[in-house]
């Protein structure tokens, strides 16, 4: 069983396939965290209650018993501000009498077969009947009469744990929420290093590894979204684990706006991550009866290394975050104008890029920015969706049948969450902008941002882009986010609900994507935010895929890449060729195809040779499709850790193909280059495709292959190795 209650329910022990999480409800209701780690059998943990000495600053509790009992060392499970526990706490809320003191203790809990989501946001699901199970544990503060609910989700065969909290006021006062985890777990040293994914546009998810120190260490987004800067991941990692073998913890948070991740070290050395909505910039006022859900924290245990814990992320979101018909159907490869053609097109010269595009094999066309509104450059016309007809002449419909006529599916590029000041719908509304009283907007982009926590605004968004979907064949919707949010306020909230904008923001944007999925549900959705700003699961669960970054140069990409990849698989990860200087087209390719896989360049400006590449890259693309999107990915060679070679392995999940690609990065002069391949069967025989040579996987994992006299290694170049089970 996957939640087990021993002790007249007082312990309670959640299993997954790698790990095991022990509860206690302790005395006077105290519920505590007594484990959290690799699989266990039993749960004779009650030794981990007590920790026998607090700072005599510190409360003690000796009503509790024979021992000693202080808060704050005490593994608390939620604990709250202000009552004893001096560390980073997990749940603040102010009452009606002005104060912020919190404390919750154990009501009850129940266990139910199934999957419990917080209401109105993305989460992960359950497939099939019994594939997980629920523990609710219904928590109260007796003082303020707030009604704590913590959902515990285990998916037993996946090793995968979700979390999410619910606060209820069953009070007859208002009160405010100022701070409210998803999950704050508790664990028994500090010795890991924390883990986690930094960036910039065009430089994203750059991989980060520090050790534990005493006090706390966090990585935050207070930007409206979760931002090119720190993304909603996070990871403890036992010190001399790598990416093969040793303990790793994964954090990720489904969410798509400011997030906080808080890792707190205390003065006995233990360790507890909180996470969850950021509480800089929030306070959400509760009235009687009302609710608020958190988003929802997925966390993954492993004992084989980052790779482990990446693949176990991988497959959850891949079979239990990713909707709709892509996420089995094999998604068109396609060619987007943007960087062939900017602002300057018309219906011939698209024309042009399709009938090119057809020669090559590939599927499909999207129109980036530019066709609606006056949209001449980027100043202006952003909520005006509505078709330029004088740059589009005969029309979108004229333009989309000429394509598919073809044989090409066709797509388009919207901006929902934006606004020109030049435009006609914020000349219409003006104050449907975010913008605060008094203050100046800022500009960014030469555009503000639309408010989406207004359901007339996004009423308005909804027909203006129903109006085109429905009218017009299109099969593919680039969703881009081109700038965070300032100057955060609403026309429509009170002076005390202000500062629930960025959350309702967040919300309504959720909303708007939803009802898009629902009306069009066979639409692929491409998710964008100026590259890779809003790469998240909360994203993931309404667009299958995310523009990984606008920049496109492959040995930058590399980087981009692997640091994604730590979390997210390989399918979601928007990868294009374009016409960026280094390298061939052939490393070009290699490092696409480990991604959607697309073209992002003018195919009128290729070279015989280059689409004789091309070619055999689209060849390519159906051959590995499966492979790629559906197989396992271990990562050989690390960008961060070798300074010359990358690579990484697609394996089948039966264990019968695999497809190596290595990168060189920079020219090296090195007699020796021994690769071990990793996640075959030691047992099969694998034959390296276009030759008689043959391999144990075994021999190929240990031993290795030489690779350093007979493949490439001058700066950008590439090259792949596909191997298949003869026995």
């Amino acid at each position: 069983m996957p939640i087990t209650c021993y002790d007249d329910g007082r312990l309670i022990k959640l299993d997954t396939a790698s790990s095991s999480c022990v509860l206690r409800v302790f005395k006077e209701g105290y519920l505590l965290c007594l484990y959290y780690g690799a699989k266990i059998p039993d749960a004779n943990l009650d030794g981990l209650a007590y920790r026998d000495w607090a700072s005599s600053f510190s409360p003690r509790n000796e009503i509790i018993g024979e021992r000693e009992f202080s808060p704050d060392v005490a593994p608390l499970e939620f604990s709250g501000f202000g009552t004893g526990d001096f560390r980073k706490t997990a749940v603040a809320v102010r009452n009606a009498d002005g104060n912020d003191c919190t404390d919750f203790r154990y009501v009850s809990h129940a266990v139910e077969k199934g999957k419990k989501a917080p209401k109105n946001m993305p989460a992960v699901y359950e497939n099939a009947e019994g594939e997980c199970e629920t523990l609710s544990v219904l928590m109260r503060d007796e003082v303020t009469g707030a009604e704590l609910t913590l959902y515990y989700t285990v998916f037993e065969t996946l090793g995968v744990m979700t979390r999410f909290a619910s606060l209820e006021n069953k009070s007859d006062r208002a009160m405010e929420i100022e701070k409210l985890c998803s999950a704050s777990v508790q664990l028994n040293d500090m010795d890991y290093d924390f883990l986690h994914l930094y960036g910039r546009w065009g430089a994203e998810r750059n991989l980060t590894r520090t050790p534990l120190g005493h006090g706390h260490q966090s990585l935050s987004s207070a930007r409206g979204s979760s931002s090119h800067y720190h993304n909603p991941f996070a990871a403890l990692v036992r010190h001399g684990a790598d990416e093969d073998q040793g303990e790793v913890y994964g954090f990720n948070l489904v969410y798509s706006g400011s997030f906080d991740i808080t890792v707190d070290v205390d003065y006995y050395e233990t360790t507890r991550v909180n996470m969850g909505i950021n509480p800089d910039g929030f306070l959400w006022r509760l009235e009687p009866g009302e609710r608020f859900d958190t988003p929802e924290a997925v966390l993954v245990f492993s004992e084989e290394g980052l790779g482990g814990m990446s693949r176990t992320f991988h497959r959850l979101y891949l079979n239990n975050l990713v909707r709709g018909p892509y996420k089995i159907a094999k998604r068109p490869l396609l060619i987007n104008s943007w960087e062939a053609a900017y602002f300057d097109f018309d219906a011939d010269k698209l024309v042009s890029f399709a009938q090119r595009a057809k020669e090559l094999g590939i599927d499909m066309l999207v129109m980036d920015d530019g066709w609606f509104g006056r949209r001449n450059n980027d100043r202006t016309s952003l909520g005006d969706w509505y078709v330029n007809e004088e740059k589009l002449a005969g029309g979108l419909g004229s333009l989309i049948e000429r394509v598919n006529a073809l044989g090409l599916k066709f797509g388009i590029w919207y901006e929902p969450e934006m606004i020109s000041p030049d435009s006609d719908l914020f000349r219409a509304h003006p104050d449907w902008c975010l913008h605060v009283p008094g203050r100046r907007n800022s500009i960014a982009r030469h555009q503000y941002v639309i408010d989406m926590s207004r359901k007339d605004v996004r009423d308005n968004i909804f027909e203006q882009m129903s109006a085109v979907l429905s009218k017009y064949k299109i099969d593919y919707v680039k969703w881009d986010f081109n700038r965070n949010l300032t100057e955060a306020g609403s026309a429509l909230l009170e002076a005390e609900r202000g500062e629930e904008i960025f959350h309702r923001f967040v919300l309504g944007t959720y909303e708007l994507m939803g009802r898009l999925v629902d009306a069009f549900p066979d639409l692929l959705i491409e998710n964008c935010s100026g590259g890779g700003g809003r790469f998240d699961p909360g994203m993931l669960y309404y667009s299958p895929q995310i523009w990984a970054s606008d920049n496109t140069d492959p040995i930058e990409r590399l980087a981009i890449q692997f640091g994604t990849s730590l979390c997210y698989p390989a399918s979601t990860m928007g990868a294009h060729v374009s016409m960026s200087r280094r390298t061939g087209f052939e490393t070009k390719g290699s490092v696409a195809m480990w991604g959607t896989f697309g073209y992002e360049l003018d195919p009128n400006r290729l070279t015989d040779k280059d689409k004789e590449i091309v070619k055999k890259q689209v060849e390519d693309y159906h051959k590995y499709y499966e492979l790629i999107h559906y197989g396992d990915l271990y990562r050989v060679l690390s960008p961060w850790d070798d300074a010359y070679r990358c690579a990484w392995e697609f394996v089948s999940p039966d264990k019968t193909e695999m497809l190596y690609t290595e990168v060189v990065m920079r020219y090296y002069h090195c007699p020796k280059h021994i690769v071990r391949m990793k996640g075959l069967d030691p047992d099969k025989v694998y034959q390296l495709e276009g030759t008689d040579q043959k391999y144990s996987g075994a021999l190929l994992m240990k031993a290795g292959l030489n690779l350093s006299a007979d493949f490439p290694r001058g700066t950008g170049e590439s090259f792949t190795l596909h191997f298949i089970s003869v026995r």
